[in-house]
């Protein structure tokens, strides 16, 4: 019982994460149809810009309180990724935006390189300690440990997705969006500006890709140059899984991915012999991404958005 208590809460701690980096993956969809594959590396660029100024900050402003420190980095960092992916939506997507499908797909695969090789130069590719202010002591929850970290990421996850639900459903932004979603010529003719509304999609996601790619480092304790790769991958899991498309499904995915992953590996770790131990969980990932392709496309909850004319 223990360690099922464990793995759900682990899987509950991953899966916050994808459903946070998934978000933004089928926000972009919904409104133009692009898998944005270099949304993995803007989460990857969010933990590089908080640990940079942690960096700074520890050692120009010792004096400065670890949780400040921390803070400011998260908004630098959220700042950092909105303007890199407006920058990318305005430069890479927007001139392709009429062309065939496979030329943006191909264009994010090549920013996402692009990305990660930049990062490489600029920060070097060796593994850095992230530093985390939260205290280490763990709670102890029906025979479970939980950090106060792992705390921090689920609470942060749902404010952030409460406050995402508000801005679709009961702002002008958010009608803008759905509107665009449906119809983007429709919603030029009722006055809305598609640009503006697609560039403004695409900072919502960075917002959100940057808080999980610290919350991620946090939760690890390391960043490098490669790190946004696989979460970003996974993400993109999870939003097939849900329903890409489908902000609900983006969420439920996301959460039923962590858990798969985690159970899945804690269970069957030890029934083969360590052979499909917590080191090969990324094949739970994939396994489900196969299977939900092959056996229900659409996702869990279907796709929401209206076929375009």
């Amino acid at each position: 019982m223990d360690t099922l208590v464990q793995q759900i809460i682990n899987g509950l701690v991953l899966g916050s994460l994808y459903a946070l980096v998934a978000l933004g993956y089928t926000m972009v969809y919904g409104i133009i149809n692009l898998i944005n594959f270099a949304h993995g590396e803007v989460l990857m660029v969010g933990a590089m810009t908080c640990w940079s100024v942690m960096t700074f900050l520890a050692e120009n402003v010792p004096q400065l309180a670890p949780a400040w420190a921390f803070a400011m980095g998260l908004i630098a960092a959220a700042f950092v990724c909105v303007l890199l992916n407006v920058a990318i939506e305005k430069l890479a997507y927007r001139p392709l935006r009429n062309a065939p499908k496979l030329a943006p797909l191909i264009t994010a695969i090549g920013v996402s390189i692009l990305l990660q090789t930049l990062a490489m130069i600029i920060f070097k590719p060796n593994y850095k300690s992230f530093p985390n202010p939260m205290p280490s002591a763990p709670m102890n929850i029906l025979g479970a440990v939980i950090t106060p970290t792992q705390v921090m990421i689920l609470i942060t996850t749902a404010c952030l997705l409460l406050i995402l639900m508000w801005v679709i459903h009961r702002t002008r932004l958010g009608r803008a969006m759905r509107a665009t979603s449906e119809n983007e010529q429709m919603a030029s003719l009722m006055g809305i500006q598609p640009d503006r509304v697609i560039s403004a999609t695409f900072a919502i996601g960075a917002v959100l890709a940057s808080v999980a790619g610290v919350m991620w480092a946090a939760n690890f304790g390391t960043v490098h140059h490669a790190m946004g790769f696989l979460p970003g991958l996974k993400a993109f899991t999870a939003a097939v899984l849900g329903g890409i498309g489908n902000l609900p499904g983006a969420v439920l995915g996301g959460l039923c991915l962590g858990l798969i992953e985690s159970v899945g590996s804690g269970y069957l770790g030890p029934l083969t012999g360590g052979v499909l131990g917590s080191q090969y969980s990324d094949i739970f990932a994939f396994l489900v991404l196969i299977g939900m392709l092959t056996l229900r496309p659409s996702g869990l909850l279907g796709e929401r958005v209206a076929h375009r004319a």
